[in-house]
């Protein structure tokens, strides 16, 4: 098969390794020992490869799945902080109003121009009408200068409202936390590009699990999941 031409081991058995490590928060090391315990003998170096590779085509090709049923008119937009390199890195997020992701961002700096790509990275491909009513955020003067140039180019209707209510952002915070349990296991990244990977498997078995592609799904629940990024790979 095209997708994992080459690999010693099937595509299905990739794919199950790629999963329970994005779903589970789990280490490399613990994930080689469950894994050699239903007889697949494999290393830890060699399901790090696999994340690197198959996490971001995960993501890629579920993301209309999970986007659009998800698009909400109100959004919660803040950075975290995760370690790449022994150094602290911003990571924008976004969500809705009831916790749904929306997109993500990694940036080794806090600025106008990174919120302008998460922004515009976070509004690709969407409609005029699946665009964001209200946006809320921390009071950081970046958002506010990236949302006002957005507004004077189009990229978001003149009409959205701009807030900056600590409390409204509760929702995300708590999002940080769970995803922040995920990537614990991982004690620090190498690289941005082995973060971003990563963390794209982390995001996309996070909505997931939410529930964001359950219209597409042919039951509810685990198996759903599984069955739908199975198809994604024409098993």
């Amino acid at each position: 098969m095209g997708d994992f031409k080459g690999r010693h081991f099937r595509g299905e058995v990739i794919l199950w390794a790629v999963r329970w490590y994005c779903h589970y928060g789990i280490s490399y090391r613990d994930l080689e020992t469950m894994l050699a315990e239903r007889g697949v003998s494999v290393d830890h170096s060699t399901i790090y490869r696999w994340v690197q590779r198959y996490a971001p085509e995960m993501e890629k090709r579920l993301r209309w799945y999970w986007k659009r049923p998800g698009f909400s008119s109100s959004w919660r937009v803040d950075e975290t902080y995760i370690k790449v390199k022994g150094k602290w890195t911003y990571l924008y997020r976004a969500v809705g109003k009831g916790g749904d992701r929306i997109d993500f961002f990694l940036s080794p700096t806090r600025s106008a121009k990174a919120a302008k790509r998460f922004l515009s990275k976070a509004l690709n491909g969407l409609r005029r009408w699946e665009k964001p009513e209200t946006i809320n955020t921390d009071k950081a003067p970046t958002y506010g200068r990236a949302i006002n140039e957005f507004t004077k180019n189009g990229k978001l209707p003149d009409t959205v409202k701009h807030r900056q209510v600590k409390y409204l952002n509760s929702v995300i915070e708590a999002d940080h936390g769970k995803l922040k349990q995920l990537i614990k296991p991982v004690r620090g990244f190498k690289s941005l590009k082995t973060a971003y990977a990563t963390i794209k498997g982390f995001e996309v078995m996070r909505a997931l699990k939410k529930g964001q592609a359950e219209l597409f799904q042919f039951q509810k629940g685990i198996m759903g999941e599984v069955r739908l990024i199975e198809r994604q790979f024409s098993f």
